[in-house]
């Protein structure tokens, strides 16, 4: 996987986003997604080591477009200058939660698990219920050193702890949560060197699995809603 073609074609997109330059460069972006897949496909065989339940995906399978919907925003430049994935069991739907990685140039790469969807009511209070119950284990998962020295729990948050829960919980800051995610930046060196990047991917998403795994039993049972 050629890292340093991914970033480039993306640079390049950035410096051009335009139809008219999109359209005439496809062959540089056939190539440069090309090479996303197979870093994706190089870290499903690695995270499937220690998360089997992610092996049966393939990786074009796993890839955002990069195609903006414009229709709402000020900003309507047509692209999203970054390659994202998200591997779960799943596949790329945001429940059940798993591995996501964006690459992004300009230092705007991470590599995120969790939560990230706060509009599907049902999976909130699945989760919040969860916590409010399983509170001891959520507290461990998070202080966890290799886990606390990597991550920080992020989310859209309520300024306080919703109705039905107790005030007092000793989860009451998380309990305002709407979703519970974690990101953790990579800058364009990092994502230059390919083998190192995908070790130190591995490395970072094997520590996020009891998170995942946490959430993940929480949800059981939740399904996306019909489009």
């Amino acid at each position: 996987m050629d890292t340093e073609n991914i970033l480039k074609y993306l640079e390049n997109l950035s410096e051009n986003n335009n139809r008219e330059w999109f359209h005439a460069h496809k062959q540089e972006y056939k190539e440069a997604s090309g090479e996303f897949e197979a870093l994706i496909q190089e870290l499903i065989v690695r995270i499937g080591e220690f998360d089997t339940s992610i092996l049966h995906n393939e990786p074009k399978d796993l890839t955002f477009k990069l195609m903006r919907d414009t229709r709402f925003s000020h900003d309507k430049s047509p692209y999203n200058p970054a390659f994202r994935a998200h591997i779960s069991a799943g596949g790329k739907l945001p429940v059940p939660v798993g591995y996501y990685l964006m690459l992004k140039p300009g230092n705007g790469s991470f590599l995120g698990g969790g939560l990230f969807a706060d509009m599907f009511k049902d999976a909130t209070a699945r989760v919040r219920n969860y916590i409010a119950e399983n509170g001891a284990e959520w507290e461990e998962i998070l202080k966890e050193p290799k886990f606390r020295e990597a991550f920080t729990v992020q989310g859209t948050a309520l300024k306080n702890v919703p109705a039905g829960f107790d005030r007092e919980h000793p989860q009451g800051a998380y309990l305002k949560f709407k979703s519970w995610y974690v990101e953790y930046p990579v800058s364009d060196e990092q994502v230059l060197d390919g083998e190192a990047f995908v070790r130190q991917a591995v490395k970072l998403f094997g520590i996020m699995k009891p998170f995942n795994d946490y959430l993940n039993r929480a949800l059981d049972g939740f399904s996306m809603p019909a489009r």
